[in-house]
């Protein structure tokens, strides 16, 4: 499990000097056709059928928003550091999808509502995620949709939120919770990997 000065060093990160090179790791910026089809492929069976409004939280430089666009979805992306808010935009130039600088905790969306939460990585550093995905909930539409790709990282000192935890913060929110093992998935990842990754797709 995940303590607080875990939780303070993921904080203290400056995203703006990593985002030059954050998409240099394969499942970041999917630049391996293979990677990027396979992420593709998980997130059409993910997300809604039809177009959708979908918040991408903790976007990053838009990798995944960029593949929900291209799969129909109109995305609005938040994240935290102006120069991943400033990649992505450039990434998704002339597609249905804004970017929000903001904390991913408490999204500024106002009152807008969404079909899908999309979340990848980031719930686990963030304070309290009991709440927070309570008010993540409040921001879903009815039949909405959780997708959170999270895991629990290093040998040593692991970090992480583990999944039977996260579908326990999900079971008074959700009306259904699944859990789909990612860990053997190596082509989304670029090469193997040993620790617990997973998504979890959960409607309201």
């Amino acid at each position: 499990m995940t303590n607080e000065s875990d939780r303070t060093l993921a904080v203290r990160i400056d995203w703006d000097a990593e985002a030059a090179r954050f998409d240099d790791e394969p499942d970041h910026g999917l630049g391996a056709p293979e990677v990027r089809a396979a992420w593709a492929e998980r997130l059409r069976s993910w997300l809604p059928g039809r177009p959708a409004d979908v918040l991408d939280l903790g976007c990053g430089t838009g990798s995944l928003s960029l593949l929900a666009a291209e799969q129909g979805h109109r995305v609005t992306g938040v994240d935290s550091s102006p120069e991943m808010v400033a990649r992505a935009r450039a990434k998704l130039a002339g597609r249905d999808a804004a970017f929000l600088l903001g904390d991913a905790a408490a999204p500024p969306v106002g009152e807008r509502l969404f079909d899908t939460v999309l979340v990848r990585h980031v719930l686990w550093a963030l304070p309290d995620p009991a709440r927070v995905l309570r008010h993540w909930r409040a921001l879903l539409r009815p039949a909405g949709r959780f997708v959170l790709v999270e895991g629990v990282w290093g040998e040593a000192t692991p970090v992480g939120i583990p999944a039977d935890r996260l579908t326990g913060l999900l079971a008074p929110l959700a009306a259904d919770v699944r859990v789909e093992r990612l860990s053997e998935a190596t082509v989304l990842w670029g090469k193997e990997v040993s620790d617990e990754r997973y998504a979890v797709v959960a409607t309201v």
